[in-house]
């Protein structure tokens, strides 16, 4: 509080500097009119005061940062009219400040324009061409923030004083191995924040179980997003932190035991108070209202979010649109990329990947209305910032999450169904969207896969387990070449068919068999056209895929006696 009230001051004595004429006109003095028309030092003080009363106000409640480039606009307005004002050499020396601090507004307003290769170059990404193939034996993080929203407010009787509170932003992190869903609890305006003093707690549920049920947990917060005055977390920080420069909302995270913090990403101007770059945390005990500042490298194990989904995708727009700089961005478009907006979180994603790390998922369209292909996507480390731009297979054309939802909604159209927060994976060496499925009432439906290259490969299913399993059939069917996860070993083995079962897809037959080793087997014919006469009792040798499911796909296969 003290450094906002100094701050102010300062403001209010550059004021009084600006506006009060301390040399006096020859002219004034003979001419007694003109000498009434001029204010008085009185009046200038009083406006002054004025001046650092609105000032306070100003800089209090919009937590704008308390760094001297802030006030560009009002210098430019004060000394204007100080060097009206003035006359003389003072007028002149007002003048040249006038003059420098519009030169200045200038420069910080046309920035956009001339920092759009500075901005591209801090965000430039990795490339590669496709994510590794997921591990069907594991469940994404495919409870879409809707319906797990819902189904806490389902819930909220658990809350004690339930009239005081609403749910707060939903938040996906991984806490003890597990992906869950958190959601403060907070008050529900000015009043309650009154009455209630502090909020009891927080939900969790399940982001890879649509069957979980909301867990609340008792956990007393006194600094949060919905508190007033110095109990609202955002100013707590600012006033923690007056020169620091932060992009994005603040997010709840909880510790392995349970325990709750506010963080909030910071970082600096890109240049001229323009774009953003991300360098750290500020993290709040929202009981005692402590505060730490982490930079990204140091910051805490169980934090997640580190970077704020805001920050990425501000990241992503400066990468899909400056590439070849600003002007390009405007008017010849030329290799531009738009980030998706399907994201559930400032327009992006947050995933997932085997090692239980958080990314933020973006996918990349082009510019031109009507076309729904994909021109690749990224994934951005949420706890260090650091993004890899997929290209996808270049020979093929990827529909993108817009086109995807589309599909879900012919579909479904007479169920009127949406679907929500569609993922680009690698599912069999398939790049493929997975999408949870609502209905009109926001409750989870179904989880439907559809293939990025070919969009006629679909299926559904209640679980996103089940939906891969029918998905891997439907690939078969379709005629394509199955991979297994990124983790299955390739193995061989030799003996003698028990059962065997064949369906026709398409051009080509799908046939799976049993071994007399008691393992299930697939495999298409368009990967190994022998395939159809395979019979019982055949003696074969196979290649294929430990992948842990009930049929196994077959990579290479011989039959003894036909080759």
């Amino acid at each position: 509080m003290v450094n906002i009230l100094v701050f102010s001051l300062i403001i209010g004595l550059l004021t009084v500097v600006f506006m009060i004429p301390f040399t006096k006109q020859k002219q004034a003095k003979k001419d007694k009119k003109s000498a009434k028309n001029k204010p008085s030092v009185r009046v200038l003080i009083i406006f002054s005061v004025i001046i650092m009363i609105a000032m306070f106000a100003v800089y209090y409640f919009t937590n704008l940062d308390r760094n001297i480039s802030s006030l560009w606009f009002f210098l430019i307005l004060v000394s204007g009219l100080g060097m009206i004002l003035a006359t003389g050499k003072e007028k002149l020396l007002k003048g040249l400040v006038f003059l420098a601090s519009l030169v200045f507004g200038i420069y910080l307003l046309v920035a956009p324009v001339f920092n759009a290769d500075e901005k591209f170059e801090y965000v430039e990404m990795e490339e590669l061409v496709e994510i590794k193939a997921f591990d069907e034996n594991k469940t994404p993080a495919s409870v879409p923030p809707q319906f797990a929203r819902n189904k806490m407010k389902k819930s909220f009787g658990q809350v004690p004083n339930t009239s005081y509170y609403e749910l707060g932003n939903l938040q996906v992190q991984k806490v003890n191995g597990e992906f869950v869903y958190i959601a403060p609890v907070e008050f529900s305006g000015f009043f309650k924040w009154l009455n209630g003093d502090e909020t009891p707690g927080y939900f969790t549920l399940s982001a890879t179980d649509s069957s979980d049920n909301p867990k609340f947990v008792k956990s007393e917060m006194i600094y949060t997003p919905s508190s007033y005055l110095n109990k609202n977390v955002e100013r707590h920080i600012r006033m923690n932190y007056p020169k620091h420069i932060f992009y994005g909302d603040v997010q709840l995270e909880i510790d392995e035991d349970g325990k709750p913090f506010y963080i909030r990403t910071y970082g600096q101007f890109v240049s001229a108070r323009n774009g953003f770059e991300a360098d750290g945390i500020v993290m709040v005990d929202p009981k005692s209202g402590e505060t730490k500042d982490y930079k990204l490298a140091e910051v805490p194990s169980f934090i997640d979010g580190a970077v704020s989904p805001e920050a990425v995708s501000l990241q992503n727009s400066y990468y899909g649109n400056y590439i070849h700089g600003f002007w390009n961005s405007i008017f010849g478009k030329s290799d531009v990329k738009l980030p998706s907006d399907e994201g559930t979180e400032a327009n992006v994603s947050p995933i997932f990947n085997e090692d239980g790390d958080m990314y933020y998922f973006t996918d990349f369209t082009s510019p031109k209305e009507g076309v729904d292909s994909m021109l690749g996507y990224s994934l951005t480390n949420s706890r260090t910032g650091k993004a890899t731009y997929y290209t996808g297979n270049l020979e093929a054309s990827y529909m993108d999450s817009q086109g995807a939802l589309q599909i879900i909604e012919k579909k479904f159209i007479e169920k009127k169904w949406h679907g929500e927060m569609p993922v680009l994976y690698n599912f069999y060496g398939e790049a493929s969207w997975l999408t949870p499925v609502l209905d009109s009432n926001g409750f989870l439906q179904n989880y439907f896969i559809v293939s990025a290259a070919n969009p006629e490969i679909s299926v559904y299913a209640a679980t996103p387990n089940q939906a891969l399993k029918q998905y891997k059939i439907a690939l078969q069917k379709g005629g394509s070449s199955v991979d297994g996860t990124s983790k299955a070993e390739e193995k061989t083995v030799t003996g003698k068919v028990v059962r065997v079962y064949k369906e026709k897809a398409g051009d080509f037959t799908t046939t799976s068999f049993l071994l007399d080793n008691g393992k299930n087997f697939v495999i298409s014919s368009e990967n190994y056209p022998l395939a159809i006469y395979l019979q019982e009792n055949d003696s074969v040798e196979i290649s294929y895929l430990d992948t842990g499911e009930s049929f196994l796909p077959v990579k290479e296969m011989s039959i003894e006696g036909l080759e």
